[in-house]
């Protein structure tokens, strides 16, 4: 049963992990903060947010709505009723729940949604994750209340006048306390004395990633390091072989790390792509990385994401096509040098925003207040 007096709201985002995670780091901290707050998530059907938001413990409805694709492809044909059965469906939603709020955290869903939500002068608050703001929000941007970002100079894409440069919200679980962080490297079945590389490629792994380490296991094998190795269900095997026929018992493979907190933790240095998420938790972690942009991102946002870091020192850039010729030099003669590690963490952790995730909450719920007494006053 829904409270009456409750404050409503809907959440809007999806299709990656980049958009659904903070939409549900937003949505718990409005329910710490106001714990009778009746919360709906608005998803594309068949995405990953229909399974991810459930386990988060929140309801979800999907909407039909379909991607449209940069390339020309016959798929693009639906897209228009697509579209439409979308807004259709988000305008009887907005009227049966009757949110005072609406958030976007960008991907396919969250324009229909707050595309209704504007019109009927709901007031709306998007956030946007990456240093180059996806469809989307740039699509919505004029018309919503406020735009919250996690990179400052967004007034080239956004109004000036609804900006907030708060950062991401980042899961504040993953730090651990001091005697949990120094037990894990030891969750691995590591030498706590030995430095530890974390490579990982996002749930599915990452080709590229995946390639440059199973082509120099031999070589890793010898050297004084030891490796987390995330490779994604679909690489699991083969990379298990590679490690077994070089007898590299200093490589740890796993398919998916479910104990993240654990993983950055025991590592010095890692090895990644660069979403806009991962780069907010390792300012937060201080941890320093090699980035690899994904080429295929949008726009190659993750190139733009990740260049900031790398200009400020607090990460190396490698683009994905030069990783197979210089990834794991990189990554060896950094683990071997301490001086470095230690001034790329402390360039990092200056981008870490903690209290993102609250200060986003805090403006949401600012929003329908400053609505309801509007409203009552009329």
């Amino acid at each position: 049963m829904t409270n009456s007096n409750s404050i409503r709201i809907i959440v809007s985002g999806g299709g990656t992990g980049g958009h659904i995670f903070p939409a549900i780091a937003i949505a718990r901290e409005i329910k710490e903060m106001k714990p009778d707050a009746d919360i709906l998530f608005v998803g594309a059907s068949g995405k990953m947010e229909m399974e991810k938001v459930p386990r988060a413990g929140f309801p979800i409805t999907g909407l039909p709505v379909s991607a449209f694709h940069r390339r020309l492809t016959l798929k693009n044909l639906m897209f228009p009723f697509h579209l439409a059965a979308s807004l259709i469906k988000a305008g009887n939603v907005i009227r049966k729940f009757n949110p005072g709020l609406v958030i976007g955290t960008g991907g396919f869903a969250s324009g229909p949604v707050l595309r209704v939500a504007t019109r009927k002068r709901i007031p709306s608050l998007i956030q946007e994750q990456n240093s180059f703001p996806g469809v989307t929000n740039r699509l919505v941007a004029r018309k919503v209340s406020l735009i919250c970002v996690a990179y400052p100079e967004m007034e080239k894409y956004f109004p000036a006048d609804t900006l907030r440069l708060t950062g991401n919200p980042v899961r504040t679980d993953l730090v651990l306390p001091p005697e949990r962080k120094s037990r894990s490297a030891a969750a691995f079945g590591l030498n706590p004395e030995l430095p530890v590389v974390l490579v990982f490629g996002g749930s599915q792994g990452a080709r590229t990633l995946n390639l440059c380490i199973a082509a120099q296991v031999r070589r890793l094998a010898g050297e004084p390091v030891q490796v987390i190795w995330q490779t994604g269900t679909a690489f699991q095997s083969e990379a298990l072989i590679k490690v077994k026929e070089a007898g590299a018992a200093n490589v740890r493979v796993l398919d998916f790390i479910y104990n993240m907190d654990e993983a950055y933790a025991a590592a010095r240095l890692v090895v990644c792509r660069s979403g806009a998420m991962t780069l907010s938790e390792l300012a937060l972690l201080a941890k320093p990385s090699i980035l690899v942009p994904f080429p295929a991102a949008a726009e190659d946002h993750q190139t733009k994401n990740a260049r900031v870091y790398a200009d400020a020192g607090a990460a190396i850039l490698v683009p994905d096509h030069e990783a197979e010729k210089i990834l794991v030099d990189t990554m060896l003669r950094l683990a071997a040098n301490p001086a470095e590690l230690n001034l790329m963490a402390e360039k990092v952790s200056t981008f870490a925003k903690p209290e993102a995730t609250h200060t986003i909450a805090s403006l949401a719920l600012s929003l329908v207040t400053r609505h309801s007494s509007l409203v009552t006053h009329h």
